[in-house]
């Protein structure tokens, strides 16, 4: 199932849009969907760590990190957290670091880069706001696919043969 975007366009094409090919895939699972939460913070992931620590049953959360990648938004044992609580994957406009490690996590994990340096931990942040990048805004309550292909977000939930 590497290959679910391509159908899901072809299928739903005026349903969707993709952003832009910007991202790189750093988790084990390469291909992953669900329901979107948001959040938008700046070299702090305090309310990342908080999002995570929640109940995610298959949901997906993007995080707006402004593009920086001076500080990771991201490491191996928020990606465990997301797992323990059943999060489906992480797509981050910034970085992440523990890259090694979490390759080998069964999360779906897309950022810009990578960066070894930690963030600060001041509880700045705004949680399930509209946020916008790559092209595309993206709202709580969307729904996001991701592959080896790319990303793609709907305002509905998308069906597939593969569903």
């Amino acid at each position: 199932m590497l290959d679910l975007l391509p159908d899901l366009c072809d299928e739903h094409e005026d349903k969707v849009e993709i952003l832009e090919p910007l991202f790189n895939d750093y988790g084990a699972a390469r291909t992953f969907w669900g329901k979107v939460a948001t959040v938008r913070c700046s070299e702090d992931n305090s309310k990342v760590r908080e999002l995570v620590a929640t109940p995610g049953t298959g949901k997906v959360l993007v995080v707006d990190g402004g593009g920086t990648v001076r500080r990771a938004l991201m490491g191996d044992q928020l990606a465990a957290l997301a797992i323990e609580n059943g999060w489906a994957g992480v797509v981050i406009n910034g970085a992440i670091r523990d890259a090694g490690a979490i390759g080998d996590m069964a999360l779906g994990v897309k950022a810009l880069a990578t960066c070894p340096m930690k963030t600060e931990k001041h509880g700045a942040g705004e949680v399930n706001i509209p946020v916008n990048f790559a092209g595309v805004t993206i709202n709580p309550g969307d729904y996001l696919y991701a592959d080896i292909n790319g990303i793609l977000v709907s305002q509905e939930a998308l069906t597939h043969y593969s569903f």
